[in-house]
């Protein structure tokens, strides 16, 4: 039991961007134990995007394909990827700490009836066990934990685990799998705007609280964002969520969701435990706000103190200047 299966996503017939990230932190692993990474993905047919992951370190990728894949739908997934780990006896299990990951995961292991860690920020194999690390107390601490049973399963927080080169021969082989419909079927899939940017996956996330006073104030946050050119998203705090002003999709925090971008930018938000739980492992933090003492500016990397109002448009545009707009 050296193996190591990362479960990918795809969307649309092509490889999600977090699939490289889960096969990067399951070639940690397999390294660890001097074994092989297996890429699993689902789908109708070929997925774009799969015969890039030997370059990621993948040395086996499966494809499994059937009418049942075309939509995610959580028991007859839990119950191809439960068969396939307990067949093919592996060491770990890696998932994306996605939506998807957060609810096929679970249900993976309670299948299986083994040990999981969730929102995982970092993986190892210690004296032969696989331990992994994941912020606890909303994000104040980071508490290791060791895997015992086999397979551990681990769901890996987006955008921590950089992408790493380290090619690999790579073999891939499809499989047809027929099965049966689950109680749940998901008949339509409604997609989010032409454009838009999944908070959990973009590399920069301008979020937004109730310092923007209304809804349509956002606009100011919108522009900036499509001022880095289509890599950032915008985000909005509980409060602001709970207001009816962003949908639930946009909400950071920990009954929202969690984010590790490259750079965010909190803008009229003042910082309490629930929003900072969500966006601490940010690489870098930039906070606007007009209340010097607001708990934001205590994490934060960067702080400007001053009226958003006047920040932002400004902002605007020197981050147009910068990248050419």
């Amino acid at each position: 039991m050296t193996a190591v299966l990362a479960v990918l996503e795809q969307r649309d017939g092509a490889l999600r961007k977090v699939s490289h990230e889960v096969v990067t932190g399951a070639r940690r692993l397999a390294d660890g134990l001097g074994g092989e990474v297996e890429a699993l993905v689902f789908g109708t047919g070929p997925v774009r995007g799969t015969d890039q992951l030997a370059k990621y370190g993948a040395d086996r990728v499966v494809t499994a394909t059937g009418a049942a894949f075309a939509s995610y739908a959580p028991e007859g997934f839990a119950r191809a990827v439960a068969e396939h780990a307990q067949a093919g006896g592996y060491r770990a299990v890696l998932f994306a700490a996605s939506a998807t990951g957060k609810d096929l995961a679970p249900r993976v292991a309670a299948r299986l009836r083994v040990a999981l860690a969730m929102d995982v920020t970092d993986v190892a194999m210690e004296g032969g066990a696989v331990t992994a690390t994941r912020p606890v107390y909303a994000g104040k601490a980071l508490l290791r934990v060791q895997l015992g049973g086999a397979p551990a399963i681990l769901a890996l927080r987006p955008n921590v685990f950089t992408p790493v080169e380290r090619p690999r021969p790579g073999a891939a082989a499809t499989v047809a799998l027929d099965l049966p419909a689950g109680r749940v079927i998901v008949k339509h899939v409604k997609a989010a705007a032409a454009g838009a940017v999944d908070v959990a996956e973009a590399p920069i996330v301008i979020s937004g609280g109730r310092g923007l006073k209304e809804p349509a104030n956002f606009k100011l946050l919108e522009e900036l964002a499509r001022a880095f050119g289509g890599s950032a998203a915008v985000g909005a705090s509980r409060a602001v969520v709970d207001a009816g002003w962003r949908p639930h999709a946009d909400q950071v925090g920990q009954t929202g969701k969690t984010v590790s971008p490259t750079l965010y930018v909190a803008v009229g938000i003042s910082g309490a435990i629930q929003h900072l739980a969500g966006m601490r492992t940010s690489k870098v933090i930039v906070a606007i706000n007009k209340d010097k003492d607001a708990p934001i500016f205590k994490i934060c990397d960067y702080g400007i103190v001053g009226d958003l109002f006047e920040i932002v448009p400004r902002l605007t545009e020197e981050i147009k200047k910068a990248v050419g707009h």
